[in-house]
C-alpha cells in the first residue's frame, strides 16, 4: 500500500466519515426552546436504534473506508465480482439518502441527526467527484523531490596528479566536431540519455518490456519513479521495488 497514493478527495472522505461516526453519538431529537427539560431527559441517538446506528451511521463509515483502501491498493481488486470502491460509493449514497429522509420526517432534529446527514452528503458528493474533477486528483501528501540523478560520467574529476587546478571535462561531455582525414570535419556524436526522476499526474499502468498486454504494475501519483530509457515517445520507468517496464503513455509527467 502506498499512503502517497490517496488524493484531496480521499482527506476529505476520511475527514466526512470521522465526523459522522462522531454524529452517531450525540442526540438524534431536540427539545426545541425546553433547554432546561433537555437537560434532564436522556434523549436518544442513533445507537438507540441499531438499525440506523449500524444500518446507516455505520455503513457510511465503512463505505467511506472502502473508498479510502481501494485507493492505497496497488493494483484494482475484487471482490465476488465487486470493487471495494464503488460498492463503498453506493453505501456513502444510500447513508445520505436515508438520513435525508430521516431528517425530513423528524418533528425536532438533533445535532445527532443534523450533523451526521451533512458529512454522508459530504463524503458521498467526494466519493462521486474525485475521479472527475482534477483538483481533488492531487496527491494529499506531496512527495519530496528527489534530486535529479547524474548520468554515468558526469561527475568531473577533481585535480590529481599532472593537472594541479585543472576542471577536466568527463569522457563523452566534449561535442566539438572530430577532425577526420582530408580536414573535413565529422558531426559530433547525439547526447545521450539521462536518467530522471518523474512522477506521474493520474493512475498509468507499466507494461512489460517484452510488449505483453497485461500490466506489471500501475504508477500512482504522488510517487517518483526513475525513467532509465526512452524508447520513441514511451519511457523505460523503475519502481521503487526495482521492477523495470514500459510506461506508454508519458504525457504530463513532472519531471523531478
Amino acid at each position: 500500500m502506498n499512503i502517497r497514493s490517496l488524493t484531496r478527495g480521499d482527506g476529505v472522505v476520511i475527514g466526512a466519515a470521522v465526523v459522522l461516526f462522531i454524529a452517531s453519538f450525540l442526540d438524534l431529537t431536540g427539545c426545541g426552546s425546553a433547554s432546561a427539560i433537555c437537560a434532564q431527559l436522556n434523549l436518544p441517538n442513533a445507537w438507540d436504534d441499531l438499525g440506523l446506528g449500524l444500518g446507516t451511521y455505520m455503513a457510511g463509515v465503512v463505505g467511506g473506508a472502502l473508498v479510502v483502501f481501494t485507493r492505497l491498493l496497488p493494483a484494482p481488486r475484487k471482490v465476488a465480482g465487486l470493487e471495494p470502491g464503488a460498492f463503498g460509493t453506493a453505501l456513502t449514497v444510500a447513508a445520505a439518502w436515508v438520513l435525508l429522509w430521516t431528517l425530513i420526517d423528524a418533528n425536532e432534529a438533533g445535532a445527532g441527526l443534523v450533523l451526521g446527514f451533512f458529512a454522508a452528503l459530504v463524503m458521498a458528493a467526494a466519493a462521486i467527484a474525485t475521479p472527475l474533477v482534477p483538483a481533488l486528483q492531487t496527491a494529499l501528501v506531496p512527495a519530496p523531490k528527489p534530486a535529479a540523478p547524474q548520468p554515468y560520467g558526469a561527475q568531473q574529476p577533481q585535480p590529481g596528479y599532472g593537472y594541479p587546478g585543472a576542471q577536466q571535462q568527463p569522457y563523452g561531455a566534449q561535442h566539438q566536431p572530430t577532425q577526420a582525414y582530408g580536414g573535413q570535419p565529422q558531426p559530433a556524436p547525439a547526447a545521450e540519455f539521462s536518467p530522471f526522476w518523474f512522477a506521474v499526474p493520474v493512475p498509468r499502468p507499466l507494461y512489460a518490456e517484452d510488449g505483453s498486454a497485461a500490466p506489471i504494475a500501475e504508477l500512482a501519483p504522488g510517487t517518483w519513479y526513475l525513467a532509465v530509457e526512452q524508447r520513441g515517445t514511451a519511457l523505460v520507468a523503475q519502481t521503487q521495488d526495482g521492477r523495470r517496464g514500459v510506461l506508454q503513455d508519458a504525457s504530463g509527467i513532472q519531471r523531478g
